[in-house]
């Protein structure tokens, strides 16, 4: 069973890829915390958690999910985490083995980052890659997958595969948690009216329900305190109408888009 996160599409492209190379059925995070988060495993059942870092950390809707989560019979089963990032992944890991020990008594033991094209663009030195280096990160990505996926499938235990960064802690217990603090929020999203379409689409993308809008309507956003910053909205949206205070100003948008299935 491979419990994952994606909003921009990289981490749902590298779940899709895992679940066809193990046969493991995919729960998607959000739509799951609609429900009670109590899960039956079969014999021999792998265990996998798959999710985009945000701020050196797992996404606050994981948090939340393993917090919720129920495992029947989860002693003894191989469980592994597998993340995607344009850099480096801080403590992600060790705050996630952390969250999984107090709420569901079991620990990731093989662990896996994936370096993926960028899509953070909440702070000013922060943009989306360049396209060759784009298509670079996605063709690595490609490659490594499969080995990873191999090793998942054959239950390897004890295997680390990650890029910490230089300094991991601060930039996870100290950075990260200003990121939480100041910026996971959507206070700063706005539209511009003379680029905006209504479309709707920034409504659809929107995986936590928190854009009021649909064909024929300006989007707002509800203030409900549960926007992850994602940027699924800004990136998806076809006439770059949205913006996030004044820090994507002329930045760039990406998401994965079909013609990156392989």
């Amino acid at each position: 069973m491979i419990f994952y996160f994606s909003a921009t599409g990289n981490t749902r492209w590298a779940a899709k890829q895992l679940a066809e190379a193990t046969g493991d059925s995919l729960v998607f995070i959000a739509d799951a915390l609609g429900g009670d988060c109590h899960y039956e495993l079969a014999e021999g059942e792998r265990i996998g958690f798959v999710f985009p870092v945000h701020g050196w950390r797992p996404p606050l809707i994981v948090r939340q999910f393993v917090s919720r989560l129920k495992l029947d019979g989860a002693e003894g089963h191989f469980c592994y985490a597998l993340v995607t990032a344009g850099d480096d992944i801080g403590e992600t890991m060790e705050i996630l083995n952390s969250d999984l020990t107090a709420s569901v008594g079991i620990r990731a033991e093989s662990l896996y980052s994936l370096i993926m094209p960028e899509s953070y663009v909440g702070l000013p030195f922060m943009d989306v890659d360049k396209p060759e280096k784009e298509q670079q990160k996605l063709s690595r990505a490609a490659e490594q997958l499969q080995v990873f996926a191999e090793e998942i499938k054959a239950c390897q235990r004890g295997i680390v595969r990650t890029y910490k960064g230089h300094w991991p802690r601060i930039n996870s217990r100290l950075l990260g948690a200003a990121f939480v603090g100041w910026l996971v929020s959507d206070k700063k999203f706005r539209v511009e009216s003379d680029r905006c379409t209504k479309c709707g689409l920034c409504a659809e993308v929107c995986m936590v329900d928190n854009i009021s809008g649909g064909k024929g309507r300006t989007p707002e956003w509800k203030h409900t305190g549960r926007c992850l910053t994602c940027f699924a909205c800004y990136h998806h949206c076809p006439n770059h109408a949205i913006e996030f205070g004044n820090q994507t100003r002329n930045k760039g948008q990406y998401f994965w888009k079909m013609k990156n299935e392989k």
